[in-house]
C-alpha cells in the first residue's frame, strides 16, 4: 500500500535549555545543509523543555528552506495556537506545519483534540468570509477575526488508540506514529476506513514514523550499515505507505548518515520498487474537493502550469478578486512563460461556454479580470523587467509587472515611462488600452512608447508583433489589445527623466463650475511639462466643496516649478498643500502589496472632453452636488498625446484635452447622472468603463477605427475567444454591421 506522497526525511531537534540558541541554530543548519526537509521542533513536558513556537521562530530566522513542523499539546489554546502558527507561517514563507499530540488515552481527549483541530481551521479559512466562529463541548469561539498562514499548513495528528486514528481519519492531513510495524499497518487500517466513511480519500493522510538507531554492530532494526537502515525502511514506505520519515537523535553522527547516506539510498529504493511517477499526483482534500465548480475538467487542469488554484486552495483568498472587483472563479491557472499560456488558453478553449478572464495584477475597471464560476488566466507572475539596450533605452516588460516596479527599476537610469497614477496597476491591462499618467502632456500615452509586443493568439500560436512584423496586430493592440490575444511580454522605448516636481493641492471648490473651468484653463494654457489630475468629491452637509489635484512638472527647479504651479494655486483658496520634488518612482510608491479583498462590481463611466467649458461645468456642478456619484476625476492629456496621428493606433480620440470618470454605487443611478454629461464627451477611455451598454463600443472608437478593428477581430479571434473586455463582434459574423 502507498499514498503517493512524495518521500520526505527529517530530524527531531532536542530543544531543552541546556541547548543554547547557537546549538539549536547549527544543528537547524546543519540538517538544512544536509539536505533534510523537515525539523521537528517537540514540545517537551520538562521544565527545562524550551516552547516549540518560540524555538521555531528562532529556527525560521536562520534558515530558508527548512520545513518546520510544530509540536503542541492539545490543552494549548487552540484560538492563541492558530494565530501563532499562522503568523510563524507567514514570517517563514510557508514552511511550517502543526503537529499536535494526542496523550495518553481518557474521556473526551479524542473530542478535545478534535475540536481543537476545528478552531484552529475555522481561524484559518479566510475563503469564507466573516470572523470566526465554533461551539463545541470543550471549546467556544464567538466571532475572532480570521489569520491566514501563508500556505496550507498541514495538522498531523501523533498518538494511538482507536478513538484517536478515527479523529486523524476524519480531520488529520497526517498521522504521527514510530516505526512497529504492526501498530503501522492496523492504524492505517482503522484510519483508512474512517476516512472513506467520512468521505475522505486515505491519500489526504500522510503517515509519518519517528525512529531512533545507530550504525555500526547490527543488533536490531535501524543499527548496522546504512544498506541495512534501507532494508528496515523499505517496506514501511513500499508496503505500509510512509511518506516522511524523522530521525530522533542526539548524535550528530548519526544524523549526518542517515541524511547523507540513508536517505538518498531510500529515495532510489523506494522509486526503483514503484511505479514511475508514483508520487507525482497532488492530493487534494475532500473539503477543498467539494468547493469544486461545475462544467469545469478539473483532472484535465495542463500538468505544466506555473500553479493551479481552485475554489478550495488557501491561495484562492488572495486571488479570487481584483483590486476593484469581487469573484468567485472556478479555476485560477497561473503562468509564467509562453507555453503555459498557450496550454491555459487550450483548456479555456475547450470550455466553451464557461466565462473566461485574463488578468495581469487584478486592478482592472472595464476588464474583467475575473468572474463568477469561470476560468482565469492569470499572468502575475511573468513580472519580469528587463534592460534591452541602454543606448536606445529599450527594455522589456512582463505583462503582470506592476508600475511602480517599473518606475524603480526604471529610475537607476535617469529613465521613466507615463503610466497612470497608481503604482499597483498591473502593465498587461493599461499598456493595451492607453496609459493616461502623469507624463502625459509631456511624453504621451504608455502606448506611444510601445515598440513591440509577444501575444499568444486565440488559435494558441505564438506571435512577435511591432513596428516591422505583424503591424496590423500591432496597430491594433494599442488601444484594443484585450481583443486579440494574451499579450506575454512588452518592449518599449522609454524617456530620459529625471528629478520631477509633485503637487498635491486642496483647494476651496465652493463655486464648482468657477474652477473646473479655470483648472481646465490653466491646464491648457500651460506648457507641455505640467499634467495635472483634479478629484472633486460630493461636498458633504455643512461643508465647503474641495477640489484635491495632484499635479506632475516634469522639471526639478524651483523657478519653474513655481511658475507653473501658481496658475493652480491661485485658482481659489488653499485648505493643504504638499510639494516636493522627487522621483517619479517615489510618487508611483502608493500602492498596497496586501492582497484584494474587493466584493461585487465597481460602477464607472468614462468618457473623453476637449475643452472644460462653462456649460460642461454647469452640468458638472448639478452631478457633483447630486450625491449620485462618489468620484468625480479630470486627468489632463493632450500635448504629445495629440502628436500621434489618429489613425497611428488604435486610440484615436487624441484630440481630447481630458479624461473624465466618474464611480457611483449602482448602473442606473450613475446612468441618469452620465445622461447630463454625455452631450460634451466624444468618446471615451476604455480603461475606466464598467458599462455594459451597447453603444460603448462606437464612443470608445470612430467608426473608421471600429471598422478596422473588426475585421482584424474576424482574421485574429473570428469565434470570439476574448470577450471579457470591451469584446468586438468580428465582421463576418456580423453582415449587418451591428455590434453586441
Amino acid at each position: 500500500m502507498n499514498y503517493g506522497h512524495r518521500l520526505r526525511f527529517g530530524l527531531r531537534l532536542t530543544t531543552n535549555a541546556d541547548r543554547g540558541p547557537g546549538q539549536l541554530a547549527q544543528r537547524a543548519g546543519l540538517a538544512e545543509q544536509w539536505g533534510l526537509d523537515l525539523l521537528v521542533i517537540p514540545a517537551g513536558t520538562e521544565g527545562t523543555d524550551l516552547e516549540p513556537s518560540t524555538v521555531s521562530s528562532w529556527i525560521a530566522g536562520v534558515t530558508g528552506s527548512l520545513g518546520l513542523a510544530v509540536e503542541a499539546q492539545p490543552a494549548y489554546q487552540p484560538a492563541m495556537l492558530a494565530r501563532a502558527i499562522a503568523s510563524l507561517d507567514q514570517l517563514a514563507e510557508g514552511r511550517v506545519e502543526l503537529a499536535l499530540r494526542a496523550g495518553p488515552p481518557s474521556a473526551g481527549t479524542d473530542t478535545a483534540l478534535g475540536e481543537a483541530i476545528d478552531v484552529v481551521r475555522e481561524l484559518w479559512n479566510v475563503l469564507d468570509r466573516g470572523l470566526g466562529r465554533f461551539t463545541g463541548r470543550f471549546h467556544r469561539l464567538a466571532g475572532a477575526q480570521k489569520a491566514a498562514p501563508a500556505h496550507d499548513v498541514p495538522i498531523t495528528v501523533d498518538g494511538q488508540g482507536r478513538d484517536v486514528l478515527r479523529l486523524v481519519g476524519r480531520q488529520a492531513d497526517g498521522w504521527s506514529t514510530d516505526g512497529d510495524v504492526a501498530a503501522l499497518a492496523e492504524g492505517n487500517r482503522v484510519i483508512d476506513e474512517t476516512a472513506r466513511r467520512a468521505g475522505r480519500d486515505p491519500r489526504e493522510i500522510r503517515r509519518l514514523v519517528t525512529i531512533r538507531g545507530g550504525f555500526g554492530e547490527r543488533t536490531g532494526r535501524f543499527t548496522g550499515t546504512a544498506a541495512d537502515w534501507v532494508s528496515d525502511l523499505l517496506p514501511l514506505v513500499v508496503d505500509h505507505g510512509v511518506g516522511t520519515v524523522v530521525l530522533d537523535t542526539d548524535s550528530e553522527d548519526v544524523a549526518a548518515r542517515f541524511a547523507n547516506d540513508v536517505a538518498p539510498a531510500l529515495r532510489a529504493a523506494v522509486d526503483a520498487a514503484l511505479p514511475y511517477g508514483w508520487s507525482s499526483a497532488r492530493i487534494r482534500r475532500s473539503a477543498a474537493l467539494a468547493r469544486r465548480r461545475p462544467g469545469i475538467d478539473y483532472e484535465g487542469t495542463p500538468p505544466g502550469m506555473a500553479e493551479v488554484v481552485e475554489p478550495g486552495d488557501l491561495a484562492y483568498a488572495r486571488l479570487r478578486s481584483g483590486y476593484l472587483r469581487g469573484g468567485a472563479p472556478g479555476i485560477i491557472l497561473r503562468a509564467t512563460t509562453n507555453e503555459q499560456v498557450r496550454q491555459a488558453l487550450a483548456f479555456a478553449r475547450r470550455h466553451p461556454g464557461v466565462p473566461l478572464s485574463r488578468r495581469s495584477a487584478g486592478h482592472g475597471v472595464s476588464g474583467r479580470s475575473t468572474n463568477d464560476g469561470g476560468i482565469v488566466i492569470d499572468v502575475s507572475l511573468m513580472n519580469t523587467i528587463e534592460v534591452l539596450d541602454e543606448k536606445t533605452r529599450r527594455v522589456r516588460i512582463g505583462p503582470g509587472a506592476r508600475w511602480a516596479e517599473v518606475a524603480v527599476a526604471l529610475e537607476p537610469y535617469g529613465w521613466a515611462l507615463s503610466s497612470g497614477d497608481y503604482g499597483g496597476v498591473g502593465v498587461g491591462g493599461l499598456a493595451t488600452a492607453g496609459g493616461v499618467g502623469y507624463l502625459a502632456r509631456e511624453h504621451g500615452l504608455t502606448i506611444d512608447h510601445l515598440r513591440a509586443v509577444e501575444m499568444v493568439l486565440a488559435d494558441g500560436s505564438i506571435v512577435r508583433a511591432g513596428e516591422t512584423e505583424n503591424t496590423d496586430l500591432f496597430w491594433a493592440v494599442r488601444g484594443a489589445g484585450a481583443n486579440f490575444g494574451i499579450v506575454t511580454a512588452f518592449e518599449f522605448e522609454v524617456d530620459e527623466v529625471g528629478a520631477v516636481a509633485f503637487a498635491q493641492l486642496t483647494q476651496d471648490a465652493s463655486d464648482l463650475e468657477r474652477y473646473l473651468v479655470e483648472w481646465g484653463r490653466v491646464v491648457e494654457d500651460s506648457p507641455r511639462d505640467l499634467t495635472s489630475f483634479v478629484i472633486l468629491p460630493p461636498p458633504r452637509a455643512g461643508r465647503p466643496a474641495l477640489a484635491l489635484s495632484r499635479t506632475m512638472v516634469d522639471a526639478a527647479d524651483r523657478e519653474t516649478v513655481l511658475a507653473r504651479l501658481e496658475p493652480l494655486a491661485a485658482i481659489s483658496p488653499i485648505y493643504a498643500q504638499d510639494v516636493v520634488i522627487s522621483s517619479y518612482a517615489a510618487v508611483l510608491d502608493n500602492a498596497s502589496d496586501d492582497a484584494p479583498l474587493s466584493r461585487g462590481e465597481p460602477v464607472s463611466r468614462s468618457g473623453l472632453l476637449r475643452h472644460v467649458t462653462p456649460e460642461f461645468a454647469a452640468a458638472a456642478a448639478l452631478v457633483i452636488r447630486s450625491g449620485a456619484i462618489g468620484w468625480f476625476q479630470l486627468r489632463s492629456v493632450g500635448g504629445a498625446v495629440a502628436d500621434v496621428p489618429a489613425d497611428a493606433t488604435a486610440y484615436a480620440h487624441r484630440d481630447a484635452n481630458f479624461s473624465l470618470v466618474v464611480m457611483g454605487g449602482a448602473d442606473e443611478v450613475v446612468d441618469e447622472a452620465w445622461a447630463q454629461l454625455r452631450p460634451f464627451l466624444d468618446g471615451l477611455y476604455l480603461s475606466f468603463e464598467s458599462g455594459l451598454r451597447p453603444e460603448r463600443l462606437a464612443e470608445a472608437w470612430p467608426p473608421a477605427t471600429l471598422s478596422r478593428l473588426r475585421e482584424l477581430k474576424s482574421q485574429y479571434d473570428p469565434e470570439g475567444v476574448f470577450d471579457d473586455n470591451f469584446a468586438l463582434t468580428p465582421a463576418t459574423n456580423d453582415p449587418g454591421g451591428s455590434e453586441k
